[in-house]
């Protein structure tokens, strides 16, 4: 092996090892204003680097988010930036980096791990599970009539992105704090990762805009969104393309969606990464001209078992007892019992067996016990403990994170 795996020493050094996966946007290394965006919210000690002879061959970064679970936060490794070069390539580079940051993740007491995956085969033999789905839709406008209609509801105004963040942050973390998936914002990452619109973001499209609802109590729903003018023979055939839409209510969120399809000049509205569960699919009266399609979304890996487990609320009282394989981070194998107050190791039988991606695909509440043991993921050992465990991990909404990081 001529490589060495280990963390990031210096800003420097952080835009080194950083490089690797610019190679695969087509660039040799960052342009200096997206560089300065990345240091802001990832600190060098967070990047970690396969070096060889000074240079950087694979890379692994891990955002420090505070990421909500159902029924409470748990600090939690955002994992970003993970590319290895076309050069070192089937060398156990990938492997080593995981290693060294699942392992800094647990000394830095991050219980959780999750991330977007750019390829979905990757992942799972580092202990991630498919946690949930995103959804995409595309819907022409003259065919957005929703089902009921519903008289005025608050003001629409248009905000400049320069002072946007006191304005939708509020809104915003009103929601994450309530929604598996969702990560608290710092005003650095507003003002680093969501807010700022340069020309390679917009892919061609408009400049980044943002709308507040506000209703009788203030700002209850915001939307960033882009402006795609285009007309054939004076006909217009323009979208919307919805980045973020978040109501802090369902009228509010009702009420912010309206707006989007009410904007003239536009054919067509266009969003993704929106939750399996969105209320448009309910709102509408034609539900089937979203034309809505479903990719994999967040992957979830419990670093730390115990205070992972423990860091979540449960939905019934009674316990079950797991018996968990995981070969990567052995620390979390063996059998568990979960109750509504505790989880804690045990000797007593086990009433369910799987690997730990199965308890990061159940652990936000994406998948039931009852999905996972039909496609022989989980192998009940008791009868009735699948129902048991749904009881137990049941959730109120679909697990959502409304931005890749």
């Amino acid at each position: 092996m001529s490589w060495d795996v280990r963390a990031c020493s210096s800003v420097q050094e952080l835009r080194g090892a950083v490089a690797p996966i610019w190679y695969y946007f087509g660039r040799s290394v960052p342009a200096d204003e997206q560089f300065q965006r990345v240091e802001r919210v990832l600190p060098p000690a967070r990047m970690h680097a396969a070096w060889e002879k000074g240079y950087a061959v694979g890379g692994a970064g891990a955002f420090p988010f505070m990421l909500t679970v159902p029924g409470g936060r748990v600090a939690a490794a955002g994992v970003t930036a993970v590319a290895v070069l076309p050069t070192h390539r089937r060398r156990g580079v990938l492997r080593a980096l995981m290693r060294a940051q699942l392992d800094a993740c647990r000394e830095r007491g991050e219980s959780v791990a999750y991330l977007w995956a750019t390829e979905d085969t990757i992942y799972g033999r580092f202990g991630y599970g498919l946690a949930s789905f995103a959804a995409e839709i595309d819907l022409p406008r003259e065919r957005a009539a929703y089902s009921a209609s519903f008289g005025p509801a608050g003001t629409a105004r248009v905000v400049a992105l320069s002072e946007a963040e006191s304005v939708v942050a509020p809104v915003y973390e009103q929601v994450a704090a309530e929604t598996p998936g969702m990560f608290a914002r710092s005003s650095a990452w507003w003002q680093a990762r969501t807010l700022p619109d340069p020309e390679w973001r917009r892919r061609g499209g408009g400049e980044l805009q943002c709308a507040v609802l506000e209703l009788a109590a203030g700002p209850a729903a915001y939307t960033l969104y882009r402006l795609n003018g285009a007309f054939d023979r004076g006909v217009q055939t323009g979208s919307v393309e919805v980045v973020e839409a978040i109501g802090n209510s369902p009228e509010a969120t009702r009420a912010l969606w309206r707006f989007l399809l009410d904007i003239d000049w536009m054919a067509r509205i266009r969003a993704g990464l929106l939750p399996l569960d969105h209320p448009l699919q309910l709102l509408l009266a034609e539900p089937r001209r979203l034309r809505l399609s479903v990719r994999d979304g967040l992957w979830v890996r419990l670093v730390d078992l115990a205070p992972a487990l423990a860091g979540r609320s449960y939905a019934a009282a009674g316990s079950i007892v797991i018996d968990v394989a995981d070969p990567f981070c052995p620390w979390n194998q063996g059998r568990w019992r979960v109750t509504a107050g505790d989880v804690e190791r045990t000797d007593r039988p086990p009433e369910l067996r799987c690997d730990v991606t199965a308890l990061g695909s159940a652990y936000l509440g994406g998948f039931t016990w009852a999905q996972l043991a039909r496609a022989c993921r989980v192998e009940e050992l008791q009868p009735g403990a699948v129902r048991r465990a749904d009881a137990l991990f049941q959730g109120e909404r679909a697990p959502w994170c409304p931005e890749i990081f």
